[in-house]
């Protein structure tokens, strides 16, 4: 076993290292100690792993969508869209920018910085662990390996054991394409994520809820880790008078009920104006049955929808909807379950009450609560009284309330007449703010979420400069600082 490996602890002359015993610290000093030569990599060698990964996503095509099937039953086509296709978008727009995104970017100097050459250089982090969620198992743990790898860093990748052959797929993709010391995939589940969380991490990325994600950010301080976290929340979504209902209804339905419902960004609630709440239900009501119910045989059979990941998941989904109907709540459309299958028919919910748990709890499953308002003040009152959303949607085609709506919420990204998509568009940062998450992800932004941005600054030998403004301060020096101050 190699030494325990230090981090830097800005130059106090201390250092931290993991705890002895980590049943893991073989394998990081292995990652660790393959640092140096990932680092050194330039565009080309980074360039051909992302390809690779390219080459084997398209050949095992087949393969990933029958992990995701045995899972929990996630349709092939809808693999290929949120699984597939978002994997292959993020590879091709980073293998096209990574040129660009790893050259010194320049900067100019200030006049009294003058005779200076200033430049940001990125430079990989190092080592790093991805913790990926079970609800989009194989694209949320490959989109961020894309971003460490084309950063240059050594990559720990810990997948969800509710998913359970997504993991194993996963497992061979890692061993198919790249050294176990650069990147290294292992499994298991709480006790596995505990001991590694343990390590001296240069970058630890999680996707996953805000009570884990406390848990992580406590473990990275111990090493003072940088940390991307990816969580969830209640995330609005407000139909005004002026929305076209039935378009807004088919992207709601699909937004919501993609994943069964288990999609950190998926519609959480829905504000709508009262004036056209019917209208707005019975187009709600006539999209999920055209979405998964085209031929009259019944929403169960539906190949289109997904099933809840696994029992325990189940039973709290379940919970949730009988407490919001035990305190008075109208199911408007849904309601079936079946804990044979783990499946739990799209449901929509009417006057639901403000203690109802479907209101406070981030729901993660095929229940959409739907509440009136009347005027806008009353919806952003509302949002901003509870926790800081991943994601607001907007369905409006009045400028001017969908602009109040924006700038009076504060969420980790948004929608406007659309909902989800927005989390696939590479030039996006996605990620969310205070409760819903920290730091951003996807394109640049998760380059740079797995690089150091180094600030360099090249001056001349032997120009005077700042050298005029050196000790001892007489009155001379004096004067050309308060100049200093006064003008520049």
């Amino acid at each position: 076993m190699q030494p325990a490996v230090l981090v830097n602890d800005g130059g106090e002359g201390q250092a931290a290292a993991a705890k002895p015993g980590n049943q893991f610290q073989a394998q990081f000093d292995a990652l660790r100690l393959r640092t140096p030569v990932l680092r050194s990599e330039g565009v080309a060698a980074r360039r051909a792993r992302l390809q690779k990964l390219s080459s084997w996503l398209h050949a095992h095509r087949t393969d990933i969508q029958q992990a995701l099937y045995a899972d929990f039953r996630k349709p092939a086509t809808e693999t290929d869209l949120t699984e597939i296709w978002t994997s292959l978008v993020e590879l091709k727009h980073t293998s096209s920018h990574l040129k660009k995104w790893m050259a010194p970017r320049k900067v100019g100097a200030s006049l009294a910085l003058l005779g200076t050459r200033s430049w940001v250089q990125v430079e990989p982090k190092g080592v790093v662990l991805i913790i990926a969620p079970w609800n989009y198992p194989f694209y949320l743990a490959v989109g961020p390996l894309i971003s460490a790898i084309a950063a240059g860093n050594a990559v720990v990748i810990k997948p969800a054991e509710q998913t359970p052959a997504t993991s194993a797929l996963l497992r061979q993709l890692c061993e198919d394409l790249f050294r176990p010391d650069e990147v290294l995939l292992l499994e298991g589940g709480k006790e596995v994520a505990t001991e590694l969380l343990k390590l001296p991490w240069d970058h630890i990325f999680f996707t996953g809820s805000p009570a884990v994600g406390k848990i992580v950010m406590r473990a990275a301080a111990e090493h003072l880790s940088g940390i991307t976290l990816e969580l969830g929340g209640k995330n609005p979504a407000v139909v005004d008078e002026t929305a076209d209902l039935r378009d807004a209804a088919e992207k709601i339905v699909w937004g919501k009920f993609l994943n069964n419902g288990q999609t950190c960004v998926a519609p959480d609630y829905l504000l709508v104006q009262e004036s056209v709440q019917p209208a707005l239900l019975t187009e709600l009501t006539a999209a999920i049955q055209r979405a998964y119910n085209p031929d009259g045989a019944g929403i169960e059979q539906s190949d289109s929808l997904a099933r809840i990941v696994n029992a325990q998941h189940f039973a709290r989904l379940a919970g949730l909807l009988e407490d919001a109907q035990t305190k008075g709540a109208t199911v408007a459309a849904g309601g079936t379950v079946d804990e044979t299958q783990n499946y739990i028919e799209p449901t929509i919910l009417t006057n639901v009450p403000a203690t109802a748990r479907v209101l406070e709890e981030e729901i993660f499953g095929p229940l959409l609560p739907v509440l009136t308002f009347k005027t806008l003040s009353e919806t952003t009152d509302y949002i901003n009284a509870r926790l800081k959303p991943l994601a607001q949607y907007v369905f409006s085609t009045n400028a001017e309330n969908r602009s109040y709506l924006l700038n009076n919420v504060s969420a980790g990204g948004a929608g406007v007449n659309e909902t989800v998509l927005h989390f696939a568009h590479p030039e996006l940062p996605t990620g969310g703010v205070g409760n819903s998450g920290l730091g951003k992800a996807h394109g640049h932004a998760g380059f740079l979420a797995f690089s150091n941005e180094k600030g360099v600054m090249r001056q001349r030998v032997g120009f005077t400069g700042i050298k005029a403004m050196y000790p001892p301060y007489t009155d001379r020096v004096q004067k050309l600082v308060a100049l200093l101050v006064k003008y520049l």
